[in-house]
């Protein structure tokens, strides 16, 4: 009969034995790129939209292509009516707008990367079946202060190389939630805001969907996630989003994103504006350099409130990019 002490060697012997012979889920994206020869980086490919033709049937809906190598697809939540701090009603595009987004890269593998919004009551059963599918969770915070219903942002991840594993592994988790087929929009308008202002506060010209203003910044360092390269802009920017209210004023929502050394900076010059931190947390599990965001809110006067936001920007090393 084994002692105790044996007993626990041989149970460690049989966890290192399955941890050794288990496959590797598709979420476990780093594990994957590590294991290419003398820690060479790992660049994305340039792509097409039909490269995608597959996975845009299997999502359902189809994407469109961000600088060459990203190819990206918004779910928005059209069939939520969310109300902040009582008497807002904000619109999908300033801060329920899911998206999933992918890259092949040049060791034939592909990643997956989104931020989706789901309701409380969906939560569990959508994070349950993504990790039926191995997809990863990175993330799970809000976007906004006192809001009603209750909505949750969770950030996921797959690697692997089979793009359409990775596909139905998303797919999986969407169809649990009660986001509504794609629907086809028109040319985008110009927003009742003076944009002209806006950009000339942020230092950077924004665009309009024709429901909300946007401005957007990435990091310019070379971001990986072990040894893949993210493409510029992919899980690393900052997005300040107007959305108007009448009378030149708007709720603004978005997302800055800071390493280390620049939170403290960041968060203080939002204060001293007046805007209010909602989250401070990380969108991913082994980014180098290290990130971290903040989401954050306001209502007032749009270019006052993009003049309130400048000082964040110009604490972090960021560069305005046009998605």
């Amino acid at each position: 009969m084994m002692t105790g002490d044996e007993q626990a060697a041989t149970s460690r012997r049989r966890v290192l034995t399955a941890a050794a012979v288990a496959p590797v889920l598709i979420g476990a994206g780093p594990a994957c790129a590590r294991a290419m020869p003398d820690g060479a980086l790992v660049k994305p490919l340039t792509t097409t939209v039909s490269d995608w033709a597959a996975v845009a049937k299997v999502l359902g809906r189809r994407g469109t292509l961000l600088r060459g190598t990203t190819y990206h697809t918004p779910y928005p939540r059209d069939d939520l009516r969310v109300v902040v701090e009582g008497d807002i009603v904000i619109t999908p595009e300033l801060a329920l707008g899911a998206h999933v987004a992918f890259v092949r890269y040049a060791d034939g593998s592909r990643m997956c990367m989104g931020d989706v919004a789901v309701t409380e009551k969906e939560l569990q059963r959508v994070i349950d079946a993504w990790q039926a599918h191995g997809i990863a969770v990175t993330a799970l915070h809000k976007h906004l202060p006192a809001h009603s219903p209750d909505v949750w942002w969770v950030h996921v991840h797959g690697h692997g190389h089979d793009e359409l594993a990775l596909a139905r592994g998303l797919r999986a988790g969407f169809d649990r939630t009660g986001i509504p087929p794609a629907t086809p929009s028109g040319p985008p308008s110009p927003v009742a805001l003076n944009t002209a202002g806006i950009d000339a506060a942020l230092g950077a010209k924004g665009s309009s969907d024709g429901v909300v203003y946007k401005a957007v910044f990435a990091r310019r360092e070379t971001i990986c996630d072990g040894n893949l390269v993210l493409p510029a802009g992919l899980g690393a920017t900052s997005a300040f989003i107007f959305q108007p209210l009448g009378h030149g004023r708007a709720a603004l929502s978005g997302d800055c994103v800071m390493l280390a050394e620049e939170v403290h900076n960041v968060l203080g010059a939002l204060r001293r504006g007046r805007i209010q931190l909602v989250e401070l947390h990380n969108h991913h599990l082994t980014e180098s350099p290290r990130l971290f965001f903040t989401h954050f809110w306001a209502v007032g006067d749009a270019v006052e409130l993009a003049k309130a936001l400048r000082p964040a920007v110009d604490a972090t090393n960021v560069v305005p990019t046009t998605s």
